[in-house]
């Protein structure tokens, strides 16, 4: 597979309503740490005994999953939701903390070195597993982190992982660089992922 990227042409808007008849794929969009909520709490679509495609509603994986309450499922979504907007920083916030001479922040940045070249935020780091192990071994727990993807999608997951490990000041950029691009920094190319096989 290789990696094409190539301009954005159109902007993704999203809205946190959800119901028993969205489906998977709309909920991933919607609630991007769906998946980890989903799991951790009922072990839906961790694995393949598990999963579930990105057509089936709500209501189709409660049913399948030993006919859970379809309104409790919503519920532990929508709290999950909340719960990750509190460790987001949205694009502003963010511009605002790195122009701050005073405040010295750890962007960490988990997409491809093809999409760090090709668009960056002045400052960030592509998160190594070397600088994962420096980061939770030698950093200081109270070191400012900011995560960094390409939409906002994966990078609560690696939040969480760092908030798991200790860590007490690690956000998740909302919208990913994409978002950034868009609202703060129109010099950062945006882009789309095109996969070819070889």
């Amino acid at each position: 597979m290789r990696v094409f990227i190539s301009t954005q042409l159109n902007s993704i808007t999203m809205s946190a309503d959800i119901s028993e008849n969205t489906t998977m794929g709309q909920l991933q969009e919607l609630i991007p740490g769906s998946r980890r909520a989903l799991f951790a709490k009922y072990h839906i679509g961790g694995c393949q005994s598990c999963g579930f495609t990105d057509s089936e509603t709500i209501a189709e994986v409660c049913q399948r999953n030993e006919n859970l309450p379809v309104n409790e499922v919503l519920d532990h979504l929508r709290t999950s939701a909340d719960h990750d907007r509190k460790i987001q920083i949205q694009p502003e916030t963010l511009k605002s903390a790195i122009d701050d001479p005073g405040k010295n922040i750890h962007l960490l940045d988990i997409r491809s070195r093809e999409e760090f070249e090709a668009a960056r935020i002045t400052g960030s780091q592509i998160l190594t597993a070397e600088l994962q192990q420096e980061a939770l071994g030698k950093w200081d727990k109270s070191t400012p982190i900011v995560i960094i993807d390409h939409t906002g999608n994966r990078s609560l997951d690696v939040a969480a992982f760092f908030i798991g490990h200790g860590m007490k000041n690690v956000l998740a950029l909302a919208g990913g660089i994409d978002a950034y691009a868009q609202q703060v920094d129109s010099s950062i190319p945006r882009y789309r992922i095109e996969m070819e096989a070889d």
